[in-house]
């Protein structure tokens, strides 16, 4: 059995998401024409690092899930969906870029190669960030009009993006985690829960639900789709906590050990390596226990929930 690589058949579908996503992101970062100012090579540069894109493939994967097995999606169906997947993938690397910064995690290494503001400057990534927060929702706006939604899902899967990158999910949840550094006494349980859930979490389940909206599912699939994506969300993160206690930085494509540089509390300082890996196991597992009891058969959702607990990287 494998355990530290994806199936070939997920490897083929992870391929293939991030041909379409990388295609789209390419067409929207506009490469790195002559005369193309300064923040705009930032934003490509940002865009187009060697990432997993797991939520853009739990934006198709979640779709398929919903039309069912054997329901072929048409080459404009694939275009609209990779282009909202490519929206996530946007507001992901944005706050990749923000969250490397000397105010906040001061990283020198993301994604294999040197974070944004050490290949540019600093101000030059801050503006690229903010830059991205609008062209995230351009990106998303141009998906909706491939797939020709109606007003209401229009709505619905916006807020479910806006929401998961605002204040009560990821950036309340970078706050969070700022807020408890240098802090006298470790976080509880709850309070770390609370900000994996909203910094890691939250970005995670919409990738599912705004997958599910874009293929028109009822609002139990919906719900399902969401539970296992939040469940899928703090399972990646406690792994994340696993891989920074116990990979190398070459491994990572980022620096290792930064947690305990930082004395930042995490699942493995909670309680062990042994038993965070164990957590994300548990949390894997039953996020899959969600879709089998809504009746949402999906052998790659299934495989995407084994590999995130037992990836390298």
């Amino acid at each position: 059995m494998r355990t530290q690589a994806a199936s070939d058949a997920l490897s083929d579908y992870l391929a293939g998401v991030r041909a379409r996503v990388d295609a789209a992101l390419a067409r929207w970062g506009g490469g790195h024409a002559a005369g193309q100012d300064r923040v705009a090579q930032a934003i490509n540069y940002s865009l187009l690092g060697a990432g997993k894109r797991l939520r853009p493939t739990l934006v198709f994967a979640c779709y398929d899930a919903v039309r069912g097995r054997g329901a072929a999606r048409s080459e404009r169906e694939t275009e609209g969906v990779a282009e909202l997947a490519a929206a996530i993938e946007v507001v992901h690397a944005y706050s990749l870029v923000h969250d490397d910064l000397p105010c906040m995690d001061d990283d020198d290494l993301r994604r294999g190669r040197p974070t944004t503001h050490r290949a540019f400057d600093v101000a030059t990534a801050t503006r690229a960030g903010f830059r991205m927060v609008a062209l995230a929702v351009r990106v998303l706006a141009h998906g909706l009009d491939v797939l020709g939604l109606d007003d209401s899902h229009r709505r619905a899967i916006a807020l479910e993006l806006l929401r998961a990158a605002g204040a009560g999910g990821m950036i309340g949840g970078q706050a969070l985690d700022l807020a408890a550094e240098g802090g006298a006494a470790a976080l509880g349980h709850d309070a770390l829960l609370e900000i994996h859930q909203r910094k890691t979490g939250a970005l995670i389940a919409a990738s599912c639900t705004i997958g599910a909206r874009a293929a028109g599912a009822p609002a139990s699939a919906i719900e399902a789709l969401r539970a296992y994506g939040a469940r899928l969300g703090l399972a990646f993160q406690i792994y994340d906590d696993v891989l920074d206690a116990t990979a190398t930085s070459a491994q990572l494509g980022k620096t290792a050990g930064k947690d305990a540089a930082r004395a930042k509390s995490t699942f493995v300082t909670l309680a062990s390596v042994k038993e965070a890996r164990t957590e994300a196991e548990r949390l894997a597992a039953e996020a899959v226990d969600r879709l089998r009891e809504a009746g949402l058969a999906s052998t790659v959702l299934a495989e995407l929930a084994r590999y995130i607990v037992t990836r390298p990287n």
